[in-house]
């Protein structure tokens, strides 16, 4: 049986670590692929370069939230997109994510993550910033 406090902290795992997985993903494609390789990328693939500087702030800037817990509800639910557009770009390379190109696997997976932090909340050792939570509600 689970008790609150371990839910609580399970949240927080799930969270920060899906959040350092985001900040992760951001920062190699700033400081590996680099911001014009990226447009550059997803120029080739069919997609305005202008989506690769979204993705690129929604990775670094929900990275952050999450691992702080800053309105980690709708964060979760807002980078979905970005995964849904990974699974995309994967889906051609089949399943596992290990092999050649990525697979679609791990983006998928990712998505089943952000929803379960969407319905968890933000967990234990979450910073609260009052004029946000009043403003989101209950779905802070």
């Amino acid at each position: 049986m689970t008790t609150a406090s371990q839910t609580a902290h399970a949240a927080t795992l799930l969270r920060v670590s899906s959040g350092v997985l985001f900040l992760a993903h951001g920062l190699l494609k700033v400081n590996v692929f680099t911001v014009a390789g990226t447009v550059g990328y997803f120029e080739s693939l069919g997609l305005p370069g202008g989506l690769a500087y979204l993705t690129i702030a929604a990775e670094l800037i929900g990275g952050l939230a999450l691992i702080l817990g800053v309105a980690t509800r709708p964060v979760a639910l807002a980078l979905i997109p970005v995964l849904l557009g990974a699974t995309w770009v994967h889906s051609g390379n089949g399943w596992v994510f290990s092999g050649e190109g990525g697979g679609w696997e791990f983006p998928v997976f990712w998505i089943v993550a952000q929803l379960s932090i969407a319905l968890l909340g933000a967990g234990a050792y979450a910073l609260n910033i009052p004029a946000l939570e009043k403003r989101l509600g209950r779905f802070a």
